[in-house]
C-alpha cells in the first residue's frame, strides 16, 4: 500500500512515523509546501528504520504532487495549526482554501485514492472535501472521532486507575470542544459499565475533560497535539491497508443516519479495504440523541462559513 501525507509538520511527520513503525504499508511520501522541509523529515525518519525494525520506505517531496500517483490512502493534515485560545471554527478562513487545493492536486495523481482529513475544523475540512471532490462518501474519512476516543478511554482509564487496555468507549458527534458526544452511559470496564465503578459527578468530570481534550493539549504546549492524532490516523489507515473491518467513530458524510443529512459528523464506521464500509446506527438515549443534534448545529453553522470557498 502507497500512502502519502500532506504536511510534514508534527502532526504529519507523528502520520508518517506510526504507519512506517507499524510496518504494513510498502511506501508513506510526506507532502509540504516548505523547501526540503518534507525531504528532511522524511530521511530523519529512514534513519530510524533499522532501530525500529520498518521496512516501509519514507520519501519527502515539495509540492510535488506527481510522487504521490497511486496513492491508495492520503492523509490530509496542511494548514495552520491551533494556537492557545484558539477555537479550531476560527481556523477555517486559512485552512479551506489549502484543503480544497489539496484535494484537487491529489486526485488529479490518485483518481481513487481514500481521503483522511486531519485539519481543522476537521468535520467542515471534511464536509469541504465532499463538496469539492464529488466522491463517493465512502472514500472521505475524517479522524476526529478516533482521537477523541482514545482521549475519552484514557481519561476513563484515569478515572478507573486501571489499565487503557481494559476500557472501551466511544465519543461521537462534532470533533469540537462544545459539540462532541462521549458515550459515558455506555462505556465499560471489560464489559461492565463504568457506573458500576465512578460516581456520577466522576463520571460528568470524564466527560468534560474529554470534551476539552485538544483545548488542554494546546494550552500546555503551546500549539496542537501530535502524537495521538498521529497514531488516530495510523489505525484508521491500517484498517484500510488490511481490511480490518474496524470499528472506528469517525467522521463521515451522513445522509439519513442518525435523522442527519447532508453534514460530515462523527458516527461509528466499519473500516475496510473501500473505506467506509458502513455507518453503524447504534440505539442512542434521549439525551444521548439531543446531544447529538445540538452537536449537528454547531457543526452546520461552521459549514455555512464555507459558501464563499465552494463558489
Amino acid at each position: 500500500m502507497k500512502v502519502t501525507v500532506v504536511g510534514a509538520g508534527a502532526v504529519g511527520a507523528s502520520c508518517a512515523e506510526y504507519i512506517a513503525i507499524k510496518n504494513f504499508a510498502s511506501e508513506v511520501v510526506l507532502v509540504d509546501i516548505k523547501e526540503g522541509f518534507a525531504e528532511g523529515k522524511a530521511m530523519d525518519l529512514m534513519q530510524t528504520a533499522s532501530l525500529n525494525g520498518f521496512d516501509t520506505k519514507i520519501t519527502g517531496v515539495t509540492n510535488d504532487y506527481a510522487a504521490t500517483a497511486g496513492s491508495d490512502v492520503a492523509v490530509i493534515t496542511s494548514g495552520i495549526p491551533r494556537k492557545p485560545g484558539m477555537t479550531r471554527e476560527e481556523l477555517i478562513g486559512i485552512n479551506a482554501g489549502i484543503v480544497k487545493t489539496v484535494c484537487e492536486n491529489l486526485l488529479k495523481h490518485s483518481p481513487n485514492v481514500i481521503l483522511i482529513v486531519v485539519s481543522n475544523p476537521m468535520d467542515t475540512m471534511a464536509y469541504l472535501a465532499h463538496k469539492a471532490t464529488g466522491l463517493p462518501k465512502n472514500r472521505i474519512i475524517g479522524m476526529g472521532g478516533a482521537l477523541d476516543s482514545a482521549r475519552f478511554k484514557y481519561r476513563l482509564a484515569e478515572a478507573l486507575n486501571c489499565p487503557a487496555s481494559d476500557v472501551e468507549g466511544m465519543v461521537i458527534g462534532g470533533h469540537s470542544d462544545v459539540g462532541m458526544v462521549p458515550l459515558i452511559e455506555k462505556a465499560v470496564r471489560n464489559s461492565v459499565p463504568v457506573s458500576e465503578f465512578l460516581s456520577a459527578d466522576r463520571m460528568n468530570q470524564v466527560v468534560e475533560d474529554t470534551k476539552v481534550g485538544g483545548a488542554t493539549l494546546t494550552k500546555l504546549l503551546g500549539t496542537s497535539a501530535w502524537y495521538a492524532p498521529g497514531a488516530a490516523v495510523s489505525e484508521l489507515v491500517r484498517a484500510i491497508a488490511q481490511d480490518s473491518q474496524k470499528m472506528f467513530p469517525c467522521s463521515a458524510m451522513l445522509t439519513g443516519e442518525y435523522g442527519l443529512n447532508d453534514i460530515s459528523i462523527g458516527a461509528p464506521c466499519i473500516l475496510g479495504k473501500n473505506g467506509i464500509e458502513k455507518i453503524v446506527e447504534i440505539e442512542l438515549s434521549a439525551a444521548e440523541k439531543a446531544k447529538l443534534t445540538e452537536s449537528a448545529e454547531g457543526v452546520r453553522k461552521t459549514n455555512d462559513l464555507l459558501d464563499s470557498v465552494l463558489a
